[in-house]
């Protein structure tokens, strides 16, 4: 695979960060784990140290390249506790809203629906994270020599239907997780690896929760 010459943009997935910490921030603090602001503080406070580490890395491998670049796995493992932290959250709140169903909850069918699409549209945005990270050694390494790929793109294949040195990049990995979320199945990229095929299990599983169990619960409170 030919390396690409520019490392990917970190924006995309920066900005994805923001907008889950937001996400958390809205939700009722029946929700919640403590206040509803506890848990993105915390979230805010681990992103400063990320994008810091992450964006020096960027900054030295625009400067030496791949080959001479020194890498280390604190920075990688660090965006991965960011990403865990996220997800723990949106599961927990899943929980409690699941919970809270089954022992008869006396919130409104609007609050049920406004929890249920939060959690959904969190899981979608956590799980591109996850995907994003984990596919051929994260956002930097993605095109290195000795990086398997965790997915299949059309794209990455002998044809004409994209460059030679084409390599997916965030918003590929945002289509995919949308798509599983949404069909509860892969769509155009296929996972390869166990690690990945888990992940997608995981997802649609609790995507399937929370669109078939929570969100139905809460029509039928409307109606």
């Amino acid at each position: 695979m030919t390396s690409p010459s520019k490392p990917e943009s970190l924006w995309p997935a920066r900005l994805v960060i923001l907008a889950v910490i937001g996400l958390n921030l809205v939700l009722s603090e029946h929700l919640t784990l403590g206040p509803n602001w506890l848990l993105p503080t915390l979230e805010g406070l681990l992103l400063i140290p990320l994008v810091i580490l992450r964006g020096q890395e960027r900054r030295r491998l625009l400067r030496v390249g791949q080959q001479e670049m020194d890498w280390s796995q604190g920075t990688r493992l660090l965006a991965f506790g960011m990403i865990a932290l996220l997800h723990a959250t949106n599961l927990t709140s899943l929980g409690l809203l699941v919970w809270s169903l089954l022992k008869g909850s006396s919130a409104s069918g609007v609050t049920l629906l406004a929890g249920a699409l939060n959690i959904w549209a969190t899981n979608v945005l956590v799980f591109s994270l996850w995907y994003w990270e984990m596919d051929q050694g994260g956002p930097l390494r993605r095109g290195q020599e000795g990086q398997f790929p965790d997915f299949q793109f059309p794209q990455s294949l002998p044809n004409p239907l994209a460059p030679a040195n084409w390599r997916p990049e965030y918003l590929d990995y945002l289509f995919i997780a949308f798509t599983n979320a949404a069909a509860f199945s892969p769509t155009d990229a296929m996972p390869l690896t166990r690690r990945a095929k888990a992940l997608m299990t995981f997802q649609a599983a609790t995507s399937m929760l929370t669109v078939v169990l929570v969100a139905s619960r809460a029509v039928n409170i409307l109606k």
